[in-house]
């Protein structure tokens, strides 16, 4: 009796364990197996994102190093692209909720975002800039921002933020929810610059003749940017991972970063 139970409980917790083994495996492959069976990657974009992921207000369309590369990279998996708006507020929800596959908008990576969500590898590398009025006579260069009295404007859910944060000793912060908002504050007075990265910096030198950029004596918070994942699906980050490093061997990743005046941040390692 003693040996027939002994015998069940074998069987039983090998069978468990064969249950559970399989379905690892099937959660480590299902994302890729999905997208395959599917026919298509769904790729989270942020659309006000210049030179990024931007959709261009005159004619509607997706443009952007990372629109190009997200093409890429279905062109690889052998699949179209859907592209699903997203943000950087929602960007943890997006992925973890299943909205998307994958996120493509230059996300920078964070001890924050890395504890929710997987990464590839860095593609670019960007740093913090500031965005003032040409008339503003209290900010004319980067040395007059933390001053009693500065307002800085950043946008909720970048990296921008906690850097502030951890910077600003004498001026306010002021945390606002869209891009726009951002602009906002500073055309009407309320702020007197916003804290962006090179590519939004570009959009806005290049869009708003009132625009003056001020930048760092030295690089503030250097930044990674890579592409992020819900956790957990090892095989999906490593084929996400693979892309990246073969289009930056392959030169797609320059090209794309040249197409989009994006060249001096591509990150080369």
């Amino acid at each position: 009796m003693r040996k027939a139970c002994l015998l069940t409980a074998l069987v039983c917790t090998t069978l468990f364990c064969g249950t559970i083994l399989s379905q690892a495996q099937a959660q480590t492959a299902s994302r890729l197996d999905r997208i395959k069976s599917a026919g298509k990657v769904r790729v989270c974009i942020w659309p006000d994102y210049y030179s990024i992921t931007y959709r261009n207000t005159r004619t509607g369309a997706l443009e952007g190093i990372d629109i190009e590369l997200a093409r890429e990279l279905a062109a690889d998996l052998g699949v179209k692209v859907e592209f699903v708006d997203s943000s950087f507020k929602t960007l943890i929800a997006d992925l973890t909720e299943d909205k998307c596959d994958v996120s493509m908008h230059g996300i920078g990576i964070t001890p924050a975002r890395q504890e929710k969500l997987d990464f590839s590898r860095p593609h670019l590398r960007s740093g913090i800039y500031a965005i003032t009025t040409k008339t503003n006579p209290a900010v004319a260069t980067w040395a007059d921002i933390d001053k009693p009295g500065i307002v800085v404007a950043a946008q909720a859910g970048t990296y921008m933020v906690d850097v502030m944060k951890a910077e600003l000793k004498q001026a306010s912060l002021n945390v606002v929810a869209t891009p726009e908002a951002r602009e906002q504050e500073v055309m009407s007075g309320r702020a007197d610059l916003f804290m962006t990265d090179y590519p939004y910096s570009r959009k806005m030198l290049a869009r708003h003749d009132w625009a003056k950029l001020l930048a760092p004596p030295t690089p503030l918070a250097p930044t990674a940017y890579a592409y992020a994942m819900a956790k957990g699906d090892r095989l999906w980050r490593d084929t996400v991972d693979g892309f990246v490093e073969r289009a930056k061997k392959d030169g797609r990743l320059l090209k794309a970063a040249t197409n989009n005046g994006l060249e001096a941040i591509v990150d080369k390692d």
